[in-house]
């Protein structure tokens, strides 16, 4: 599983496009997050890189919380990948950007709460967390950022979202009480410093000033969050035929591999190295950052390198979604995640009144098989600070009746999943029967692995 996560933390994983034959046309949907004055009619890296980057800038519009008057909301699970970072990875033989990680209120991107936000991290000691999360820092503090290390602006992008998440759940919704307990929470996190501060400084804003008596955050040991049911033969059968899809596409693309030869000759190292060191990594660092790219003795790497590296991941992505590997794997990755909601919001819908808003803190090798797997064929690359939203309504002139709406990125991508395309989204109740959703996680997942459940699709190779 190490080293399933370290081969993802190298690619763009984007959701494939898992079904041809439903008679839609893809050319008729939406891209997530479009935006009609200012984006190209033609794929752009340099745009496509400011999207990926997030920098806050001005407040965004967002869907969430929509519904009928007479519709009352009773759960919100809200799926997050951590804000911007440090580079995991370093080209070899060139000097790191130069990056603080101190949080600072004057230095933009900044945020009226981020010195309150400070404070209280350092009073969290009563938090009760699992395993080694307790010996984590709760907020980044190192003059020179730490590799992987969640930056200013990456706190700063999730004290926004948590912010934007309170005015509508919390002010406007009232899902939770202002006598709210710890068993209304379900906090989860990967065992990185930056899942868990990205989570803290959401939480901060939406709760602000939280007891942290209240507050117990679990440990994810894996990436995809299939916590105890993790055996899947056939999920890394899938994946690793994903890679040499991916190995295959890269070999053929004489441009790229001229583009890492001109580079490795600019560091001095051999190509084989440098394409090791996954450099977009680092570069998109220094671009996301306005830091000048490297230079060395024998030049400098420069935009038009970025541009063509950006551009075969982009490339890539159109084939991903040609080809169905991805979305298998995805489907059997994911589907543990999917149960654990599924349930939650049977119990909900049963009465029971815990665990009303969960937070799982992640990465992007995290929301994107759940974009894939749910059928968002056009979804982007999940950015920093992405947020995947699972609303669950009760219907107040039926209460017996339970609706879902999913959202991505503010945006309400209900009626593109797989389970409910074929609802009627103009009906009085623009939302997706729970019903639905419990059958697309209970089996429909399994159909395309000839299975009804998930062990059977774990084990047979239907292909």
């Amino acid at each position: 599983m190490a080293l399933l996560s370290t081969f993802m933390l190298l690619v763009h994983l984007i959701p494939v496009n898992p079904v041809k034959e439903d008679g839609l046309n893809p050319k008729s949907r939406k891209r997530i997050m479009p935006d009609p004055l200012t984006e190209p009619p033609a794929i752009d890296p340099i745009y496509e890189a400011r999207v990926y980057c997030n920098v806050p800038s001005i407040t965004e519009r967002s869907m969430e919380g929509h519904a009928p008057h007479y519709f009352k909301l009773v759960s919100v699970h809200v799926l997050i990948r951590h804000g911007d970072r440090y580079p995991l990875y370093a080209i070899p033989k060139t000097k790191r950007p130069e990056i603080d990680c101190t949080l600072v209120s004057s230095r933009k991107p900044s945020h009226p709460q981020l010195e309150a936000f400070v404070r209280h991290m350092s009073q969290g000691s009563e938090a009760q967390m699992d395993g080694t999360l307790s010996s984590l820092p709760r907020y980044p503090s190192h003059s020179l950022c730490e590799m992987g290390e969640l930056t200013q602006t990456g706190v700063v992008q999730h004290l926004h979202n948590g912010q934007l998440l309170r005015e509508i759940y919390i002010k406007k919704q009232k899902l939770l009480s202002s006598d709210w307990t710890a068993k209304h929470l379900y906090l989860e996190t990967t065992g990185k410093s930056r899942t868990l501060q990205s989570g803290l400084a959401l939480l901060y804003t939406f709760l602000p000033d939280f007891d942290w008596k209240k507050i117990n955050i679990k440990h994810q040991w894996s990436t995809i969050f299939c916590s105890g049911s993790c055996d899947c033969p056939m999920r890394n059968h899938y994946l690793e035929e994903e890679q040499r899809r991916q190995y295959s596409l890269r070999v053929k693309n004489s441009h790229l591999e001229r583009t890492y030869v001109d580079m490795a000759k600019i560091v001095g190292i051999p190509t084989r190295q440098l394409r090791a060191s996954n450099p977009i990594d680092s570069m998109l660092c220094h671009f996301c950052h306005n830091v000048s790219f490297p230079c060395t003795k024998n030049g400098c790497i420069d935009i038009e390198h970025f541009k063509v590296i950006k551009t075969h991941q982009l490339e890539d992505e159109r084939e991903r979604q040609e080809k169905k590997l991805y979305f298998w794997y995805a489907l059997l990755a994911i589907h543990p995640l999917l149960n654990q909601t599924v349930n939650r919001m049977q119990r909900i819908a049963e009465g029971k009144k815990e665990e009303l808003f969960v937070l799982y803190s992640a990465h992007d090798v995290t929301l994107s098989p759940v974009l894939s797997a749910l059928g968002i064929t056009e979804a982007r690359f999940p950015r920093f600070a992405a947020r995947l939203v699972f609303e669950l309504w009760q219907d107040g002139k039926k209460p017996r009746e339970h609706f879902i709406r999913i959202l991505y990125n503010g945006f309400d991508i209900t009626f593109q999943t797989l389970f409910c395309r074929e609802h009627n989204m103009h009906s009085s109740k623009p939302m997706c029967p729970l019903e639905k959703f419990v059958h697309f996680v209970k089996r429909g997942m399994f159909s395309v692995f000839n299975s009804t459940n998930y062990y059977d699709a774990c084990r047979r190779r239907p292909f």
